[in-house]
């Protein structure tokens, strides 16, 4: 994910003389960005809210993603290498790794609760019961994600395809085909399973508890600074980019909302699973419209999307971890050896190891939705540093470099950055509030798995290695790191 992946120069690297700039649209950056972001997967952790899921997506949007995109499209303009360079040149070194790291370590988590949604999602093909067996959805979850590393260790470029198409067969026609049966299912008269009201626009307040949710939606905005590098590629930067990220935001707010809404209008708040909510849904109108048989096509088109994207993203944050340990000396020797295919095997091996101990947590936690919660605020956790830090590197940056040549200079920056600071430090510390959906359980188990998640990952082991590194680790260089990876792999 810190890869360059904007088409510009990478360090060590020379465009051939006569090479032309090659120019992207501001609607192409915005839909790039829009089937990058949006996601049906956490519609239904919304949809127990009904029509309070706008509020609980708007904020985070004008709070965390419009200062994220900002931020991020001006560091990408005047410093290339992701966000590793960024926090580098305006913190320290040790920041940069820390940043990149936890760019990383956040996937640990995540692609536990991306290949539960997955399981709850394949049960509506076989049994809609497993959906909620803890035991089914770790074997899925172990299963599918060794399979992943197997593919990705292979070096097959194929798979990369897969993510293009996921937008349209796992997120747009199943989120259009909610919107228009959940409107006709209303039109002919069926009652909503949310109030529908204008008072009902704001969550009902039980607590800080009540709001903890919205956490999960700083993670559903995740992932703007990747698409921040192609700010270089516009003809004009100032005006383009908060055009397309604007219209961006609109679309992936409709994404988010619309589905989730129509989800809420069929499945009780009560009854929602947070992994098989979509499910619940289709399976619900399919069988109200006489349409029953269409349920299994569904799942297996959400299934195909979704591991699509786990396959292309798979190696991605692993290889950005590569570059920087062969580098600057950040990891053990083990860890930088390459297969014969050029791909950084042993760190996908030790990444899955840890998969696999979590993905025991649904087997452990009867469940399986309490589960999907946990580990999503403890990837949300791991990711907000990344965003911390790249908000002070931005500002010192500023300070300290201002006149260092940028293409783009986002407006009131230090305003921006202060409250994406802030909401970020909101939104961690609100992650170790249980919901109230799942009050009945130990709130100091849960502060514990939550705490000791975010700890041991995302801070225990960074500070181990920078307290073991050693001067033999660092390999010199001299081309492209990126490169170098793909010579010696050939």
């Amino acid at each position: 994910m810190s890869l360059d992946t904007a088409g510009t120069p990478k360090p060590g690297r020379v465009l051939p003389t006569g090479s032309r700039q090659q120019y992207i649209t501001w609607i192409a950056l915005a839909m790039m960005t829009t089937s990058s972001v949006a996601s049906l997967r956490s519609a239904p952790s919304m949809a127990v809210y009904g029509l309070a899921c706008v509020f609980l997506y708007v904020v985070p949007a004008i709070v965390f993603l419009l200062p994220t995109s900002l931020v991020s499209a001006e560091l990408a303009s005047g410093w290339s290498g992701g966000v590793y360079r960024w926090v580098g040149e305006g913190i320290s070194d040790k920041a940069g790794f820390l940043a990149v790291w936890c760019q990383f370590a956040m996937t640990i988590f995540y692609y536990p609760t991306l290949l539960a949604y997955v399981a709850s999602t394949f049960a509506y093909v076989i049994n809609p019961a497993l959906a909620s067996n803890g035991l089914y959805t770790a074997i899925i979850i172990v299963t599918l994600f060794w399979t992943g590393v197997f593919v990705s260790s292979r070096g097959m470029k194929a798979v990369a395809g897969l993510s293009s198409a996921g937008l349209i067969l796992g997120t747009l026609i199943p989120g259009a085909l909610l919107i228009v049966m959940g409107i006709v299912f209303l039109g002919q008269g069926n009652a909503s399973a949310a109030p529908m009201e204008f008072s009902a626009l704001l969550p009902a307040w039980t607590g800080i508890a009540s709001l903890v949710l919205i956490v999960n939606n700083f993670l559903s905005y995740s992932g703007m600074e990747m698409n921040a590098v192609h700010v270089s590629s516009l003809r004009k930067p100032a005006s383009e980019f908060p055009r397309a990220m604007f219209v961006a935001m609109g679309l992936v707010l409709a994404i988010f909302i619309l589905p989730a809404i129509a989800i809420s209008w069929v499945v009780p708040a009560e009854n929602l699973s947070l992994t098989a909510g979509v499910m619940q849904a289709f399976d619900t109108f399919f069988a109200y419209f006489g349409f029953g048989w269409a349920t299994p096509i569904l799942a297996l088109m959400l299934i195909a999307a979704s591991l699509g994207g786990m396959l292309t993203w798979l190696a991605g944050p692993s290889k950005g971890l590569l570059m920087i340990g062969r580098q600057d000396g950040f990891l053990p020797p083990v860890l930088q050896r390459l297969n014969k295919h050029g791909i950084q095997q042993n760190i996908l091996v030790a990444q899955g190891a840890v998969t696999t101990l979590i993905a025991l947590l649904y087997a452990f936690i009867p469940e399986v939705s309490s589960a999907y919660w946990i580990l999503s605020v403890i990837t949300t956790q791991v990711y907000l540093v990344v965003y911390a830090l790249m908000f002070v590197a931005a500002m010192r940056l500023r300070r300290s470099k201002p006149d260092h040549p940028r293409g783009y200079r986002a407006p009131a920056l230090f305003v921006l950055c202060w409250v994406g600071l802030l909401s970020s430090a909101a939104a961690f510390l609100i992650g170790f509030v249980p919901p109230s959906q799942f009050g009945g359980g130990s709130v100091f188990i849960y502060v514990l798995i939550v705490g000791g998640g975010f700890g041991i990952v995302g801070l225990g082991v960074p500070l181990v290695i920078l307290a073991l590194r050693k001067p033999s680790w660092k390999q010199e260089l001299t081309v492209d790191p990126l490169q170098a990876v793909v010579e010696e792999g050939a």
